[in-house]
């Protein structure tokens, strides 16, 4: 699957945005792992083109986390050309556009999903971005507003025909929010419509090796974006990808490999955000990694409140002790209804 001239090879999977998560230091573990593409957190129009100290801080990419896009939010048409400008600079490999969120505060606004009930506007906000920049430009949706306005195969006719590179379908509409399973029917549909020459990638529910091969089985999808499953697990993509090339599932991380994960990823987060915000931001991730541990809520509650790094790789060391000989497997996820 190429987007423009990145060529993600065949049957890519990619790290889906997500706020709060998708920050440098993980996107360096799912690259470990093999996610093939990866995303910032979505970044506000507004906040880029006021300078807003949080927003510029999410456009910092490293060569290592290649290739990798910036995705943008908002709902007028020349903030976001603005802000796309601003990205371009930061020079990611493409330029991702969220009409997919679906947060009340976000989409009553008119952006993200919100966007969905004013086709003609997206479309034009769409055709200027395209324009305004050299970056390839991508879209991330989802199937409508509601029940009765899945209008997304008109829609990504639309957007192809105004010059996007790649667009991501996430399998709800709005009003669903992340409620009941993800219908990859449509992204099917969208697919496999001669007239549709972009990549079509496929979001949604993706939590296991099967699915994920389902995706590209059942419903030709050219790549699966991978969301909420990656909490804890950065190292499904590798799970997928060995899937995917022998038809076998490898065992879970055992918890001392756990341990190296959590210890790598903290001193990363460190490594790029300092001492401070780094340990600070990890406390999202670090629980995670250990879910379904037995007696385990003692430990959860020193990794997310102790600020020292010695103390914390001290702790996770003692995880390992205790936990060494703990079937790993039964700490996978239990089964996602709902994605990012």
């Amino acid at each position: 699957m190429k987007i423009a001239g990145t060529d993600l090879g065949d049957r890519p999977l990619l790290l889906a945005p997500m706020e709060d998560v998708t920050d440098p230091s993980f996107r360096y573990m799912c690259k470990l792992f093999g996610a093939d593409m990866v995303y910032t957190e979505f970044i506000s129009s507004d906040g880029l083109i006021r300078d807003a100290a949080k927003s510029l801080a999410k456009l910092a990419i490293s060569d290592g986390e290649r290739p990798v896009g910036i995705q943008l939010y908002g709902h007028l048409v020349e903030p976001m050309v603005e802000a796309a400008r601003v990205a371009e600079s930061a020079c990611p490999d493409v330029i991702d556009i969220n009409f997919g969120c679906p947060v009340k505060k976000i989409a009553n606004r008119g952006a993200g999903s919100g966007m969905m009930k004013d086709v003609p506007l997206m479309v034009e906000m769409t055709r200027r971005i395209v324009q305004a920049v050299k970056t390839p430009v991508t879209v991330k949706t989802r199937l409508g507003w509601d029940e009765d306005h899945k209008n997304i195969h008109e829609i990504a006719l639309r957007l192809q025909d105004v010059g996007i590179a790649a667009l991501t379908i996430h399998g709800r509409t709005r009003s669903q929010m992340y409620k009941g399973e993800a219908d990859w029917t449509l992204i099917g549909e969208v697919r496999n419509d001669p007239a549709i020459t972009i990549p079509i990638i496929g979001n949604g529910d993706i939590d296991s090796p099967a699915k994920a091969d389902e995706a590209f089985r059942r419903w030709g999808v050219d790549g699966v974006m991978i969301g909420r499953a990656t909490y804890g697990r950065p190292w499904i993509f590798k799970e997928i990808k060995h899937y995917l090339a022998t038809g076998e599932l490898l065992p879970q991380p055992t918890v001392t490999e756990r341990v190296a994960i959590a210890k790598q990823h903290l001193l990363k987060s460190v490594e790029v955000k300092g001492e401070k915000v780094g340990v600070l931001e990890m406390r999202r991730h670090l629980s995670n990694y250990f879910k379904g541990l037995p007696d385990f809520r003692q430990t959860r509650l020193q990794l997310v409140t102790l600020t020292d790094i010695p103390e914390l790789l001290a702790t996770l060391d003692r995880v390992g002790e205790k936990w060494g000989d703990y079937d790993a497997s039964q700490t996978v996820p239990a089964p996602l209804s709902k994605d990012i």
